[in-house]
């Protein structure tokens, strides 16, 4: 029996790179997607010598076209830290709806199931904690998060659109903040600033008083929760990530004590429409998925800041990627 194929866009992504993959593990046939504009082939150059890993440098906002059977898609491509999407906004806009759009109409062609990856950004800086699915979110449409916050609030009901009216076997994942090996040390998001500011012996950058909290879910968890809820049965959406919340001084200082730096926390003012708390309700994964995140915090920051030093020092201090397109 040949082996079910799966379409994987922002295959050489942080997230995109772990599902190709835990999906090989699991006797898939893969089709990897993406146009490496915050990807990096890298993280995926291990599969390139596997039979069961076929690539395709292609933008999801244009037309797709993959040969032959396919039994699955999950759609990531698109950036997800702030520091591209504020600088790509265009694009950031155009992969949530103009590739979303594609991919559904690919799964609808191939009568595929297709996992779409939406985000806790949808509940904008919320007004309700923790964030449950029930909660549709306080967001600014017109501020500098705005594309990547509308951009995935469209793609979920370009796909709840797509499973009434067309039938399509839809899944929607609501990640919230995700780490480890993989991540780029200088996308900006908490995590990897903190890291990378301790390995240069910076002072950690702090914004606003840090009280403003975030929740931290371990990549192999998060993997192991979207892979659940494309098996499963449920259309609605599912929030995956880890509830042990932590103010962004306090996560500041567990990355000193960590890393054994002796540099200070400095204090910045708050970024435009910076949530101000962040943690997954995740009650339905339990009930539904029989989810529910396994490494701790101190486990799992211990594998990504072991990553992060064994990367050459000049990846250290390599400033974030600079966009040429303006389309």
């Amino acid at each position: 029996m040949s082996k079910k194929r799966v379409l994987i866009t922002g295959a050489a992504g942080f997230l995109g790179s772990h599902l190709c993959d835990r999906f090989i593990k699991e006797g898939f046939h893969v089709v990897g997607m993406d146009n490496l504009i915050t990807g990096d082939l890298r993280n995926i150059e291990h599969l390139f010598k596997k039979e069961e890993f076929e690539f395709y440098h292609h933008d999801v906002s244009k037309f797709i076209h993959v040969p032959g059977e396919l039994h699955y898609i999950l759609h990531f491509a698109s950036p997800a830290s702030p520091i591209d999407y504020l600088k790509i906004p265009i694009q950031t806009l155009k992969v949530g709806s103009l590739g979303t759009h594609n991919c559904l109409g690919l799964a609808k062609a191939k009568n595929a199931r297709i996992l779409v990856a939406s985000t806790s950004e949808i509940y904008g800086d919320p007004m309700v904690h923790p964030q449950n699915e029930e909660y549709w979110g306080n967001v600014n449409p017109v501020g500098p998060r705005g594309v990547y916050d509308e951009a995935k609030r469209f793609q979920e009901a370009m796909t709840m659109a797509y499973h009434t009216f067309h039938g399509v076997e839809t899944r929607i994942v609501r990640i919230f903040n995700t780490y480890g090996p993989r991540m780029r040390l200088n996308d900006g998001r908490a995590l990897p600033a903190f890291i990378g500011q301790a390995l240069r012996g910076e002072d950690l950058t702090v914004f606003g008083d840090g009280s403003q909290t975030r929740s931290f879910c371990y990549v192999d968890d998060l993997i192991e929760g979207i892979y659940r809820l494309l098996m499963s049965d449920c259309a609605q959406p599912v929030n995956v990530g880890n509830p042990d919340e932590i103010s962004l001084k306090d996560f500041a200082e567990e990355i000193i004590a960590l890393t054994g730096t002796t540099q200070k926390i400095v204090y910045k003012p708050l970024p435009v429409d910076d949530p101000k708390q962040r943690q997954p309700d995740i009650t339905r994964a339990k009930e539904i998925l029989g989810w529910s995140p396994k490494v701790s915090r101190k486990d799992g920051l211990k594998v990504t800041y072991e990553y992060f030093k064994a990367l050459p020092k000049e990846e250290w201090f390599k400033q974030p990627k600079e966009f040429a397109t303006k389309k």
